[in-house]
C-alpha cells in the first residue's frame, strides 16, 4: 500500500530534467550473445565428436554435453545494459536490476578477474555493470555521467565521484587512442 509521504514518490524527488528521453542500449550485446552461443556450440560439437569418435555416445551422455554446453551459455551470456532518463538498468537471463542513476548514493569499482562498477542508489538498488560496456558505448557513458552529476549536485553521491572520474579518464583516454589509430597518426 503507498502512502502520499512514500520516500519513492515523484513529487518529492522530483522528476529527471527534461523531455522524457529514449533509451540508449549497450551495442555490443548482440554481438555478445552471438559469440556466447558460438563458445557453447564449439564446445558441444566437439564434445560430440570426441565422444562419437571414441564410439561411447550415448542419449546419457549427449544429454549431459548438451546440459554442459548450456551451462556455458548461461555463464557467458552477457547482461543487456540500457540507460533512460534517470535511470539505468542490467538484464540478465533471469532478473533485471535497475538503479535511479539521479539519486546515487555510491560508485565503486571492484577488481578481480573480471572488473565490476557497482551502482546504489538512495533506495538500496544496486546494479552491477562490465566498465567496458560504457567505454564501448559513448552513449550510454554520456547520460550515466549526466546523471551521475545530478546527484553529486543533489549531494547524495557521497561515495565514488573519484572512481567516475577514473572512468571517463579511461573512456576518454581508449577514444583518443581509437581516433588516432583511425587516422594513422598511432
Amino acid at each position: 500500500m503507498e502512502h502520499r509521504n512514500d520516500a519513492r514518490d515523484d513529487d518529492m524527488i522530483g522528476q529527471p530534467a527534461g523531455p522524457p528521453e529514449e533509451a540508449a542500449y549497450d551495442r555490443r550485446w548482440a554481438r555478445d550473445v552471438f559469440d556466447s552461443v558460438r563458445c557453447a556450440g564449439v564446445l558441444l560439437g566437439l564434445l560430440f565428436l570426441i565422444d562419437w569418435g571414441a564410439g561411447t555416445l550415448t542419449d546419457g551422455r549427449a544429454a549431459l554435453w548438451l546440459a554442459l554446453a548450456v551451462l556455458l551459455f548461461v555463464v557467458l551470456c552477457p547482461a543487456r545494459v540500457s540507460v533512460g532518463g534517470g535511470w539505468l538498468a542490467s538484464r540478465r537471463l533471469l532478473r533485471t536490476r535497475r538503479v535511479r542513476t539521479d539519486l546515487l548514493v555510491s560508485v565503486r569499482c571492484l577488481d578481480g578477474v573480471a572488473q565490476r562498477l557497482v551502482l546504489r542508489d538512495a533506495f538500496g538498488e544496486r546494479v552491477e555493470i562490465d566498465p567496458q560496456v560504457l567505454v564501448g558505448n559513448p552513449d550510454l557513458w554520456h547520460r550515466l555521467s549526466e546523471d551521475a552529476r545530478t546527484s553529486l549536485d543533489r549531494g547524495t553521491l557521497t561515495c565514488g565521484a573519484t572512481m567516475l572520474q577514473r572512468v571517463a579518464e579511461r573512456i576518454d583516454r581508449e577514444n583518443a587512442a581509437t581516433v588516432f589509430k583511425v587516422s594513422g597518426l598511432e
